[in-house]
């Protein structure tokens, strides 16, 4: 992801233009230091309130819209070795140390779970007067869906009595940035991400992080509260609920922007903007230029800038162009290829800026954006304005690509690279279904995409921390919400289910039980939610709010929801919730309760044999969506394998048929990752490759990364079409766990037509790699090597072989 300007030191990256990022507010990750675990913070922090407190300013509107600054100077004997604090903000913050970025935050969560940083100032202190200063923000009654909030304040605590000096309190300076507006666009769709901003320059307070700042004017902080820790109760104490952030710090990697596809009112050099060239723009001109990162991101742009007081400039951001069909931006859906511009028009947020006409200026936006064509418009006024340089600095969750996979196919390693695009785009302090759109943690989506992460980096604490989090967004006697955080409810009924799933898929490959065992009663609780509404032969009846399956289209489907008849009766929810039950019965065997595991057993027995008697249509051979038996999908028939309602040749023919009828509801982009999990469960796993029809004419479409639906999409980037970047691995590699925690090891290839391939994956002891080639009479010679301690099984026509640790070479 990352394409140039790092400097790698250790484990940090530096970027080469330091001082122009701490003028323009960004923080380094590099910066971030690594956290104190949670069992080496004092136990005064934790076993009673903090002498830190939450502030604010006088006399503002605590929930509005604000950008607000907060200081301290604070004089030491010498420069400290260590100097660890814990610091937070509701909404966001960004914290300097005498002019130095240090960190932002806080990671998202909810009120009750409300994250906090630990970091170690000392390398940034010095022997004297020393300066802390705080940017901190609340986009109030704009705030995205995925923001919960109290009120705009600001909390820093020392470790111990030997940092309390610097605690938030009254002796605190605080300013209200008036230069900061909302900027809101409208996009005629769900569009629930934070505002654009339209910000002042000849209204900011610049330097206001240096030492030499004058805040003499600033008006001293008011108190709120005390700090308190998560678990902690004080029945005077209606605050936030802290807990120390759980995930590393963002990653932060300059980006060039590519290409100039337009440009008027004005001429760039040659190389602009992929190379950093200044343009000089005269005073009284109106300039437009449309550029093209020649593929999706999410970043801070960062523009340099000088002179050109009173000059406007404005950003816009877009995934794509959308097709000129002369119709209002709100009837306007159709995209065409992603790569053309032409007979296109520009349809995306913005972010304005008013220059001040101070020279090398630097502008960032608070928080980062997502594009991949930007729209600069510039329009000088009696002043020249020079644009120093324009780049992009991507920002995301620090994912290691750690899998490799060669086949000599470069349509499939193509295929790779945009899933696992796909997958960082919507990675940042919690998963997310789209960067552009929404931003929300959506349990149907991260549970592929968190699988996808596995195999892809080996790296679990993204999924560790989405699992929890969706468990504390349990209510409604039982059920989790769709999608968590999120300032609003939203229940889609089967996202409860395959939470369950996704917690299975963490005992699956990481055996963490007693992570399990913390997350049993969640689950316990949604399937007594569905236990309500089974029947007595155990099928549902009417379940209440949103029953999506999938963005199919077809008869009997609507936003997503399966057909159901009058009473409720929905083959995919009666399957969805079998798939469920099992799940949770090997939870409870492993880590839980037996007698509830066999409860559950004796449930979804019961279930299977209701589905196999009520939805099997005995002439067209395949389960329906309903007992009238009018609609048929894909979808049913897939999750009845699934489920094992039907196994062995009954499978395989039936699968057979649900790939080949197309009069049947087809899979979208999304539930594929499901059909195609049947299908391979029922051994039709060496025609994977040839089921990607639907990725290929993405790539046709010059997508680079995964669209939501088929077209026209609103989204160009949903991480739950990279199932490739599981099945790539554990399908055609045969990479699989065979055992809680893959302490045991399946190597099952399905290469189809494939002769020579090789790949690895990551594994929780190291690394698993092998090498496979398939001669012209079809044998099989294949290099294994299993990291030290871990052993396993190798499967090849149903053949099977013993795995052991370290290399090995098998011949069939």
């Amino acid at each position: 992801m990352a394409e140039t300007g790092i400097l790698k030191v250790g484990m940090c990256r530096i970027h080469f233009f330091l001082v122009s990022l701490v003028l323009a507010g960004i923080c380094l990750p590099s910066l971030l230091l690594a956290q104190l675990p949670a069992r080496e913070l004092p136990a005064a922090l934790l076993q009673k309130p903090w002498p830190a407190k939450w502030i604010f300013m006088a006399g503002e509107d605590p929930k509005a819209y604000g950008v607000y600054h907060f200081r301290k100077s604070v004089t030491l004997p010498a420069k400290p070795a260590a100097f660890p604090v814990h610091v937070s903000a509701d909404n966001r913050y960004k914290l300097f140390v005498n002019g130095t970025l240090v960190c932002w935050g806080p990671a998202r969560s909810d009120v009750y779970h409300w994250n906090f940083e630990t970091i170690d100032l000392a390398p940034y202190l010095k022997e004297g007067n020393n300066v802390l200063a705080a940017q901190v923000w609340n986009w109030g009654e704009h705030k995205p869906m995925s923001q919960q909030s109290r009120q705009t304040a600001f909390i820093l605590q020392g470790n111990s009595a030997a940092e309390e000096v610097v605690n938030t309190g009254a002796s605190w300076k605080s300013w209200k940035n008036s230069a900061y507006a909302p900027l809101l666009t409208n996009l005629h769709t769900y569009f629930v991400i934070d505002p654009g901003e339209e910000v002042d320059f000849n209204n900011y307070p610049w330097q206001w992080e240096q030492p030499g700042f004058d805040d003499s004017g600033w008006t001293n902080a008011i108190e709120i509260s005390p700090g308190l820790a998560y678990g902690l109760f004080e029945p005077w104490y209606e605050g936030w609920m802290l807990r120390q952030r759980q995930i590393p710090p963002m990653a932060l990697e300059t980006q060039r922007i590519p290409v100039l596809r337009s440009a008027a009112g004005m001429q760039p050099p040659a190389g602009f903007p992929g190379e950093s060239k200044s343009i000089h723009i005269p005073a009284n001109t109106k300039a437009t230029l449309l550029l093209d990162q020649t593929y999706l991101t999410t970043a801070y742009p960062v523009l340099h800038v000088s002179g050109g007081k009173g000059a406007v400039v404005s950003l816009k951001y877009a995934e794509s162009m959308f097709v000129d069909e002369g119709k209002p931006a709100a009837e306007t859906k159709q995209k065409g290829n992603r790569n053309k511009v032409a007979g296109k028009v520009f349809i995306g947020y913005e972010d304005r800026w008013t220059l001040d006409g101070g020279s090398q200026r630097t502008i960032v936006p608070l928080f980062w954006r997502t594009w991949r064509y930007l729209q600069l418009q510039i329009r000088t006024g009696a002043e020249p304005l020079e644009l120093d340089d324009l780049y992009g600095l991507y920002t995301g969750y620090p994912f290691e690509r750690k899998a490799s996979f060669d086949a000599g196919v470069p349509e499939l390693s193509t295929i790779l690279d945009v899933g696992w695009r796909s997958a960082r785009l919507c990675a940042h302090e919690t998963y997310m279904d789209t960067p552009y759109y929404e931003q929300l943690q959506y349990v149907g989506d991260t549970r592929i995409q968190a699988l996808v992460s596995l195999y892809n980096s080996g790296d679990d604490r993204l999924m560790r921390n989405a699992i929890e989090q969706i468990s504390f967004s349990q209510s409604l006697g039982g059920l989790t919400m769709s999608r968590y955080p999120s300032r609003e409810a939203q229940y889609i009924t089967p996202f409860s289910l395959w939470w369950i799933s996704m917690l299975h898929d963490h005992w699956k490959y990481r055996g963490d039980t007693s992570f399990v065992k913390a997350m049993l009663p969640v689950s316990r609780s949604v399937l007594d939610f569905y236990h309500g509404y089974q029947q007595p032969r155990g099928s549902l009846k009417r379940m209440p709010y949103w029953n999506f399956t999938d963005w199919a289209s077809g008869p009997g489907w609507k936003a997503g929801i399966a057909p159901a008849t009058a009473a409720g009766a929905s083959a995919p929810l009666d399957l969805q919730l079998l798939i469920a039950y099992r799940a949770a019965a090997l939870l409870e065997r492993a880590a839980g309760l037996p007698a509830l595991a066999a409860e559950y057993e004796s449930r979804s027995e019961d279930l299977s044999r209701t589905i196999a008697a009520v939805y099997w249509d005995v002439e067209e051979e395949l389960f329906a969506d309903t007992p009238e038996k009018r609609h048929f999908s894909q979808h049913t028939n897939a999750l009845a394998v699934l489920a094992g309602v039907v196994e062995g040749a009954t499978a395989t023919s039936l699968m057979e048929k649900t790939l080949a009828q197309q009069d049947l509801v087809q899979a979208t982009i999304y539930f594929k990752f499901y059909l195609h999990a049947a299908a391979i469960k029922a051994g039709l796993g060496n025609g994977y490759i040839g089921w990607l029809d639907e990725w290929r004419a993405q790539l046709k479409r010059g997508l680079t990364t995964w669209a939501e639906q088929p077209e026209p999409t609103r989204s160009d980037c949903h991480a739950w079409g990279a199932s490739p970047n599981i099945e790539f691995f554990r399908t055609v590699l045969g990479i699989d766990s065979d055992a809680p925690g893959f302490a045991k090891v399946l190597i099952e290839p399905r290469l189809g037509e494939l002769k020579k391939v090789s790949g690895s994956v990551p594994h929780p002891k190291g690394e698993i790699s092998v090498r496979y080639h398939v001669n012209s009479k079809g044998k099989l010679q294949a290099e294994v090597s299993l990291p030290e301690g871990v052993e396993g099984r190798f499967v090849w026509h149903e053949q099977e072989k013993p795995l052991k640790s370290g290399r090995q070479l098998l011949k069939w």
